[in-house]
């Protein structure tokens, strides 16, 4: 059962896009964390692609509200967290379609930035 509903939280998760680039929080690497308690408790870690995102608030309140609907879900609830993001977080599927919307391939270009 508890295995059903993380496959849930992480089927609504994948369908939550970053407000600021078209590719969800899943596959950006936003999700540092899911927790699922017994009582169906739901504790989701975020990272932020900048430390104070103004938007971060719209995240927060989205990921809370879609997995609410979830039947099996009591509360849910969702933290920040101190680690700091990087490309090297996001899902290979994250990086095809951000290749395709920028026309780069942001792991590398951070690969090469970072080594310079």
């Amino acid at each position: 059962m508890k295995e059903d509903l993380r496959s849930k939280v992480i089927e609504v998760l994948r369908s939550i896009y970053d407000p600021e680039v078209p590719i969800s929080i899943w596959d950006l690497g936003l999700v540092e964390d899911v927790r699922i308690n017994d009582e169906g408790d739901v504790h989701v870690r975020l990272v932020l692609t900048t430390p104070y995102c103004p938007l971060q608030i719209f995240i927060v309140n989205e990921i809370t509200e879609r997995l609410r609907r979830i039947e099996g879900i009591r509360k849910v609830h969702v933290s920040i967290s101190d680690e700091t993001w990087t490309p090297l977080r996001m899902s290979s599927e994250g990086r095809r379609k951000f290749k395709e919307i920028f026309g780069y391939d942001i792991v590398e270009e951070y690969l090469r930035r970072s080594s310079v």
